[in-house]
């Protein structure tokens, strides 16, 4: 029925699991169509390949990911320490004038496959794929080298927020934060992990303004993912260390 209503659909595959493991892989199941994992995803102009049986990837992130690229100003330095296949910096480098786009994943063949988009895009330079646990990275590469830091893995932002201030700059910048949290009809999901968030902060050397709050999408009954966009700025004589 999926293939004969869409002449584009060459396979279908079924989502049997929830996304899990330090990729953030999904189990997948093979239901009609040709064998195999791979695809090739166009959204706003440019062409990601992707397996998306050994790497991440989410189709239903396109407005989040144009929005983002949206903000960035002229001449930024940009980390996004969970990259997966490049999307959002790849969108980040096509849609604005940043100066550099350092795309760390730990997944290696998530790594390769970004580096692929990279040169089919025509970004090479701009972009910069790095294999590595991000933390490490940070700790030894780029500290204080970002205007803007993208945290787009949910399931550990707050364990892993230290380490994006340490990314910063030393007179600070923007973070885009992404979290999952499950609030009942009565309660506001964008407020709770406002709250959350701002009691992390106020543990580190920034002072902060939390500039925009959204709901990304619903993940499941009363589970929401939520973005917040914060502004952070370092308090004269301090500059934040990478301790929780």
């Amino acid at each position: 029925m999926i293939m004969s209503n869409n002449a584009n659909v060459k396979t279908v595959l079924f989502q049997t699991g929830a996304v899990s493991g330090k990729f953030r892989l999904r189990k997948l199941e093979y239901g009609a169509g040709e064998k195999t994992t791979l695809t090739v995803h166009k959204e706003s102009k440019c062409v990601f390949s992707v397996d998306v049986a050994k790497c991440y990837f989410s189709p239903r992130l396109i407005h989040e990911r144009m929005r983002v690229a949206q903000t960035v100003k002229d001449d930024e330095v940009i980390v996004n320490m969970f990259a997966g296949v490049g999307c959002y910096s790849i969108l980040i480098a096509k849609y604005s004038n940043a100066r550099k786009v350092y795309s760390i994943d730990i997944n290696p063949v998530a790594v390769e496959y970004m580096k692929e988009n990279v040169r089919t895009n025509r970004l090479f330079g701009i972009v910069v794929p790095i294999l590595g646990d991000t933390k490490e990275i940070i700790e030894k590469r780029l500290h204080h080298v970002a205007d803007r830091v993208l945290m787009p893995l949910p399931e550990k932002a707050l364990e892993y927020l230290p380490y994006a201030l340490l990314a910063l700059k030393e007179n600070g910048g923007t973070v885009h934060y992404y979290d999952f949290v499950h609030a009942k009809k009565a309660e506001d999901p964008v407020e709770k992990v406002k709250l959350k968030v701002a009691e992390k902060l106020l543990t580190h050397g920034f002072s902060f303004d939390i500039t925009y709050g959204r709901v990304v999408r619903e993940t499941g009954p009363n589970w929401h993912q939520v973005v917040l966009d914060i502004q952070m700025v370092a308090k004269r004589g301090q500059i934040p260390d990478s301790q929780c």
